[in-house]
């Protein structure tokens, strides 16, 4: 875990110096954008399950419940993908701080001259050239080093059988 708690700390900097200079930076605790029009339904380590898992625990049971229905659901999900773990009615994610690193990391990093965001993003990367995105494709590396990934409905299926 203590893998998992440097990388998030990392994608934290980065985050924070980003939003510190550019204070109406979009990507902030209550913009769902992305999180109602997801690729795929989050891939994540088994680290980041665990606590993904811990924070569904700590929910109201029936809240707990609801979610744990739509990540069973987001199986058979095409795109778009409306995050299983996303309250869709207040627009938070039920498990904010136990969220994986792609979610932290999404409208911060880059691949190569891509930068990973919304259209509200890409439009700030051309008008502010000087913005120091992460680097994509080294988070991915370090994930990568924690454990295969898989969708969040494998981990849940994999905890309910065990």
């Amino acid at each position: 875990m203590a893998g998992l708690h440097q990388i998030q700390a990392g994608v934290r900097l980065r985050t924070e110096e980003i939003t510190a200079l550019y204070p109406h930076w979009p990507c902030h605790k209550g913009c769902d954008d992305c999180c109602r029009r997801l690729a795929s339904v989050p891939q994540v380590s088994q680290a980041e399950w665990e606590l993904i898992d811990a924070a569904l625990h700590a929910l109201p049971s029936e809240i707990a419940e609801q979610a744990r229905c739509r990540i069973r659901e987001s199986k058979r999900d095409s795109r778009p993908v409306i995050c299983p773990l996303l309250d869709t009615r207040s627009g938070a994610c039920l498990v904010y701080d136990a969220r994986p690193v792609a979610c932290r990391a999404y409208g911060f990093y880059a691949e190569r001259r891509t930068v990973l965001g919304c259209a509200r993003i890409e439009t700030i990367a051309g008008q502010f050239p000087d913005v120091v995105w992460g680097n994509h494709e080294t988070l991915d590396h370090r994930l990568n080093a924690l454990g295969e990934a898989a969708p969040v409905w494998e981990w849940l299926a994999s905890a309910t059988t065990d």
